[in-house]
């Protein structure tokens, strides 16, 4: 009778779970422990910005365009916060593809960060283009794989389940 019990408790609680549940990251786990390739927001002033990945004398260049990234993340239900710079915008003007980045004017207004702080995102729902200004918590099913845009490299794939706007 006792065993009953345990079972239908533990059924309860399985039932009472949100069928769907990702693991939230922050932008620091998509960078391997002791790489130390994190970088933050750009300093506003470019001049001299160079690193082993960047062309010399394009200050608006992409820095490691081939990032280390955290190979146990792919396959994983995800749950990360970013930014949308527009890749593709279906004929209802929603973003159905899109770079997902840390901060706020990533790949336009200053250098792109490293490709294992962007995330190439794929979505069937989509956010409509003219609220792509606000950040955004994109939840789905991670790929860890390089993707090119004439943008910017990406050192992830994200297959956009849920959009919503991110709140503190």
């Amino acid at each position: 009778m006792h065993l009953i019990r345990l079972f239908a408790l533990c059924l309860g609680l399985l039932l009472t779970l949100p069928a769907w549940a990702a693991r939230e990251l922050s932008w620091d786990d998509l960078v391997p422990a002791g790489s130390g390739h994190l970088y933050g927001m750009p300093q506003a002033q470019h001049d001299g910005l160079t690193s082993e990945d960047q062309a010399a004398g394009n200050p608006m260049a992409q820095s490691m365009t081939n990032a280390p990234t955290v190979a146990a993340l792919d396959g994983q239900e995800v749950k990360l916060p970013g930014y949308v710079v527009p890749l593709s915008v279906d004929p209802n003007q929603r973003v159905t593809e899109f770079l997902l980045v840390p901060y706020f004017g990533a790949c336009i207004h200053v250098p792109p960060p490293p490709s294992n702080q962007i995330v190439l995102v794929q979505s069937e729902i989509g956010i409509a283009l003219e609220e792509t200004y606000v950040p955004y918590w994109i939840s789905g099913i991670m790929r860890v794989e390089q993707n090119s845009s004439e943008l910017a490299s990406a050192g992830y794939r994200l297959e956009a389940l849920e959009i919503e706007i991110f709140s503190y």
